[in-house]
């Protein structure tokens, strides 16, 4: 598969929503991409998170094994979460949901943890967040429930380690830890959802983070048509139907005109959930 690059987008984009009107259910698939071209920092690239603090320091072991692993881990959190929650839905995010008003997209497989395709209007039962949820935490003990924006409170009155109010336990972020398990009711989920795909659309994803990189290749495998829109190269490019190298949120609300253009809203079939 050649990729179409930002230069020669125009054709790629009339394609892609050909692919999107002319599907029966479509399945989005996002990462990192898409969030950082709403001012949320990435990770993994040469000026990301990890190239200033230690990834090593915030494994799953570490923050449950010691107070000192999560004074690391909230101290982190103190720095970036007040870029999430200051954040706000792009064209990506706003194009999803639109298509799926639209009935073109059954749901959004995330690797973003930020909640701004829920923000964007996208309902929460259409979005499956493989790698949690930043804005949400609870107890490990009790169970109690907190807002990411309570904890950051107490964390900016100097609290170095907001453990629970009620009992006193450990409180954790719905976020994935290195070396914790993906939560398994929506792996599954994702799993059921991309299978029953014939589009699967990759946004803003470099397709290397395991285990999540998995569902794309397992939408593939099951017979769909793929389709990954991200700047730099995927492992999966070469198995792809189409491939263009250009932000996802200057792609989609390109689609998004066209698909309109291409499909009346009321005659439009509904994708199933």
């Amino acid at each position: 598969m050649h990729p179409t690059d930002a230069a020669g987008c125009e054709d790629g984009v009339a394609r892609l929503a050909a692919r999107l009107a002319g599907a029966r259910r479509v399945v989005a698939f996002t990462g990192a991409g898409v969030s950082t071209e709403s001012g949320i920092p990435d990770f993994r690239s040469r000026d990301g998170v990890w190239a200033r603090f230690d990834p090593r320091e915030f494994t799953y072991q570490n923050f449950i094994g010691s107070v000192e692993g999560r004074r690391r881990y909230w101290a982190l959190g103190r720095e970036t979460y007040p870029l999430i929650r200051a954040a706000a839905p792009n064209a990506a995010h706003s194009a999803l949901a639109a298509l799926h008003r639209l009935g073109r997209l059954d749901c959004c497989i995330t690797q973003n943890i930020d909640g701004l395709h829920q923000r964007a209007g996208l309902p929460a039962e259409a979005v499956i967040e493989l790698h949690g949820n930043a804005t949400r935490a609870r107890c490990l003990e009790c169970g109690a429930a907190y807002t990411r924006d309570a904890l950051h409170v107490r964390l900016e009155a100097g609290v170095a380690v907001p453990d629970c109010e009620r009992c006193g336990g450990v409180v954790k972020p719905h976020t994935i830890l290195f070396g914790e398990a993906m939560p398994q009711a929506a792996v599954e989920e994702a799993r059921r959802r991309a299978g029953a795909a014939d589009l699967l659309l990759v946004l803003g994803s470099s397709l290397a983070v395991f285990p999540a990189a998995y569902v794309p290749r397992h939408a593939r495998r099951a017979g769909a048509a793929l389709a990954i829109v991200n700047l730099e190269p995927t492992p999966l490019d070469r198995e792809a139907d189409l491939v263009l190298r250009a932000q996802a949120g200057v792609v989609m609300a390109a689609v998004l005109e066209a698909v309109r253009a291409r499909c009346a809203p009321d005659a439009v079939t509904p994708t199933g959930g």
